[in-house]
């Protein structure tokens, strides 16, 4: 049965059944997602063996679609506000398929790259557009819930798709990793087709090319200069100067643009609401912890305790239980009671407490320590990653949840990108101070120690006493990092206290973009047609759903605006 009222969050024109179904979709759309670069990390080295590729190629490889996920990620949200959300999921899905049927035939490592790069495109539309559809159909109010799922498909594809492409690498083959992803996300196109209700937006004249060129441009020219940087060239290179002018020269020019045109991709007055700047700032910082766990953690427990690969990973799973915990059950607990703010403030504490004692990280630290670290980083990361979105998408405009929401997706992955740049070079720089110190007090030469430069240690073909030097040196060197970690965790609690504490509303997207449009036809009577009967929405709210775009969108826009409402 169609609704026809909202119910407890349920769309206008979808019953609860129907919002269930079609959240389903959008879910296995989002895991194939994150699949796609979870399972790949295993069979990096098979693939770059049986390509004939090297060190750069297995850079480029994860570089190339970590690129594009996210240049594309802001591009795909702005769309969501001109076109209809559910036919850009179903592009997103078809991109996200052709590179990964390109992936898996592909025989030699341009390819590979080329349709990784197509992949990452794919997979940034289904980042950003999986959140804005759930906008749609869901009302804030009980949108926790679904947003607790959500993060925690989200945690279990990153954490357990590693496991899984270990797995096929070894079964049928690591081509596989590719090809098993195609026919969930044709399921994920066919439910989503069938299920997804969206309104029928005929989008705006006016799109922002320009911008959208710069910020591709100047994204790009970043994440490479941070992510091959003291890799592929020395960073004191001209190269690097190059990179580094040329980004910043790009940033600020994108800035400019974005500021003057009448529909930019990045709306820069959105900074000027302190939910929405305060809620970015978190994310960025979240970003980075979030990175510098997952990459550092298992460095310190494979170079400094000499734990295998499969060891380092299990020490991480009291992490990902808390994490599947605390999305859901708070999720759950905020669309109930409608409170949002408490529980924000605790995760960012606890995550405070964790990524501190992760920075007392030594050689010789008790492992119980790091049972009580990660289950307090994972509670807090899931009390906050998904609600940050949750929260900026409650207080901004119907208009531009698109672009809102795919903000806080787009700067918590430069967070993480910053943080596997400079941590990682502050970790190599600490660990070749703290080798070398080591080996000048034990007289034994760089030469004769069997270490090589630009490489990771072999640890089990290493001396006892070279051994140790380096284990002491990675656990000074990661707890170090770490250290550099926890004020980031300071400034997400900082951001969540001082978060105007605004009632989660109760209507879903369509109802709102709806009753807008109405408002503002019932103004201006000439700028609707009547229009004709309607069985899903109406007649008058199907054609004010068809009429919003272009030329009509500026007077709209002004009433979109929700009230700055708090609560007490």
């Amino acid at each position: 049965m169609t609704g026809t009222t909202a119910e407890n969050g349920s769309s206008p024109t979808m019953s609860r059944r129907q919002v269930n179904e079609a959240f389903a979709g959008i879910l296995i759309g989002m895991l194939v997602g994150i699949l796609s670069t979870s399972v790949v990390n295993t069979s990096l080295p098979r693939i770059v063996s049986d390509l004939h590729g090297d060190q750069s190629t297995l850079t480029w490889i994860v570089t190339g679609a970590l690129l594009t996920t996210t240049v594309s990620t802001p591009i795909w949200g702005k769309l969501a506000d001109l076109f209809n959300r559910r036919r850009l999921l179903q592009i997103a899905l078809a991109i996200f398929i052709a590179g990964s049927l390109a992936a898996g035939f592909a025989h030699e490592p341009t390819l590979m790259i080329g349709a990784r790069l197509i992949q990452g495109v794919g997979t940034g539309g289904l980042m950003a557009l999986s959140q804005v559809a759930i906008a749609d159909i869901i009302s804030p109010r009980e949108r926790g819930k679904y947003m607790g799922v959500l993060g925690a498909v989200v945690v279990t594809g990153t954490a357990g798709g590693p496991l899984l492409g270990g797995f096929v690498t070894d079964t049928v083959g690591w081509r596989w990793n590719f090809y098993l992803v195609i026919p969930v996300a044709v399921i994920a196109m066919i439910v989503i087709q069938l299920k997804l209700i969206v309104p029928t937006r005929r989008g705006a004249t006016n799109i922002d090319y320009a911008g959208s060129i710069l910020l591709i441009a100047a994204i790009s020219t970043l994440l490479i200069w941070l992510s091959l940087g003291g890799k592929q060239f020395a960073w004191e290179s001209l190269l690097s100067w190059c990179l580094g002018v040329g980004a910043v020269v790009l940033i600020v020019v994108t800035l400019i643009v974005e500021s003057k045109v009448k529909n930019p991709v990045l709306p820069l007055h959105m900074f000027r609401q302190r939910t929405f700047t305060l809620a970015v700032v978190a994310s960025v910082s979240v970003g980075i912890i979030i990175y510098s766990v997952s990459i550092f953690l298992s460095q310190y427990m494979q170079l400094s305790r000499g734990a295998t690969a499969t060891g380092a990973g299990l020490i991480t799973l009291p992490q990902v239980a808390c994490n599947l915990i605390a999305s859901t059950v708070v999720g759950a607990l905020i669309s109930r009671t409608g409170k949002w703010k408490r529980w924000l403030i605790t995760g960012a504490s606890l995550l405070t407490v964790g990524v501190f004692l992760l920075s007392t990280l030594r050689v010789d630290t008790p492992f119980a320590v790091i049972f009580l670290a990660t289950p307090l980083v994972g509670l807090g990361l899931g009390m906050l990653m998904q609600n940050l979105t949750l929260v900026v998408q409650n207080s901004a405009s119907v208009l531009e949840i698109g672009a809102a929401s795919s903000a806080t997706t787009f700067f918590r992955s430069l967070g993480g990108v910053l943080a596997v740049t400079v941590f990682g070079a502050v970790l190599s720089t600490r660990v070749d101070t703290e080798i070398e110190q080591g080996l000048q007090q034990a007289d034994i030469a760089r030469s004769a120690s069997g270490l090589t430069d630009g490489n990771l240690p072999n640890l089990p073909a290493l001396s006892d006493q070279v051994r140790n030097t380096v284990e002491s040196a990675y656990g000074q060197g990661v707890g170090e990092v770490f250290l550099y970690s926890v004020p980031f965790a300071v400034i997400a609690l900082i951001c969540t206290i001082f978060m105007p504490n605004a009632v989660l509303g109760t209507k879903t997207g369509i109802q709102q973009l709806s009753d807008i449009v109405l408002d503002t036809a019932s103004n201006d009577l000439d700028t609707v047609n009547v229009p004709r009967h309607s069985e899903k929405l109406g007649a008058e709210r199907e054609m004010a759903l068809a009429e919003y775009s272009g030329s009509g969108s500026d007077r709209v826009t002004s009433a979109a605006s929700p009230p700055n409402t708090s609560s007490s």
